[in-house]
């Protein structure tokens, strides 16, 4: 036994020459097998953060389901409208005609001037007076506003101009124009609503003008308004053989009362 262990010793001691290998592999020492990997104790990767509305809570996120479906319902009555409002007349439009109508106009009345083949060739400007009784009543007439002039001015190097400064007032005179004779009296059922429209457009200007203010004193209100129109026919260009008179023509249309609650919202 001792020999044998001595034996064993000395092959396994320094200098010991390796152990046989396998067959075909002559002298390769052996290899243990790889131990198996055990579980992991280092934490995995954080989750990621949840955003948008999956960041919300569950009523909040109620709330947002139910606002866009809203937004989506408005959008379809919208286009609905405006479909019913250009196609041909059918069933649907002369049973609902009016309510159709009262969606429209005049905010989203459609114009196809633009397409015409006769584009127009005119300027246009929108003016307009007041009659204002003063704190001590007096009744004062200010002089003619060109709305139109002030609309062009804010227009005017603006990248991005707003809706109501390049189409409210001039769409709102298209609307007058094509409810009304030549002697400004309605034509139809919306002859009215034009006018209120405009007159409130109007009210609305001069409460933004200090110079109506400074035709008070800085106090009163807005008893009449009186709108008229200033057309002028665009002059042609120098190589154009083509001759225009460029005096301008007015229409002044008759004074218009202006309500109490639409005073309050003039010149005080």
């Amino acid at each position: 036994m001792d020999a044998y262990d001595e034996g064993s010793d000395a092959r396994h001691g320094p200098g010991a020459p390796p152990e046989p290998g396998p067959p075909g592999e002559p002298g390769r020492p052996l290899e243990r097998p790889p131990a198996e990997p055990g579980p992991s104790l280092e934490p995995g990767p954080p989750a990621c953060p949840r955003t948008g509305v999956a960041a919300l809570s569950l009523r909040y996120q109620v709330v947002v389901a139910v606002a866009l479906a809203v937004v989506a319902i408005g959008v379809c009555v919208h286009l609905g409208m405006m479909f019913l409002h250009v196609a041909p007349p059918n069933t649907l439009t002369e049973e609902h005609g009016r309510a159709v109508d009262e969606w429209v106009y005049p905010e989203f009345e459609q114009n196809w001037k633009l397409f015409a083949p006769n584009p127009l060739q005119q300027n246009i400007s929108i003016q307009v007076r007041a009659q204002v009784r003063t704190t001590d009543g007096m009744t004062l007439t200010t002089g003619w506003y060109d709305l139109s002039a002030e609309d062009g001015r804010a227009i005017d190097g603006n990248l991005l101009p707003s809706h109501i400064q390049q189409n409210e007032l001039r769409r709102a005179w298209d609307f007058f124009v094509a409810t009304h004779d030549g002697e400004n009296r309605p034509v139809g059922l919306r002859g009215s609503l034009s006018e209120s429209y405009l007159r409130r457009i109007a009210v609305l200007r001069l409460d933004r003008d200090d110079a109506v203010r400074a035709t008070t004193g800085g106090g009163g209100a807005v008893e009449r308004v009186q709108v008229r129109s200033r057309t002028s026919n665009v002059p042609p260009p120098d190589w154009s053989r083509e001759k225009v008179s460029t005096t301008p023509s007015y229409r002044e249309l008759p004074w218009w009362q202006v309500p109490r609650d639409e005073a309050g919202g003039g010149v005080r």
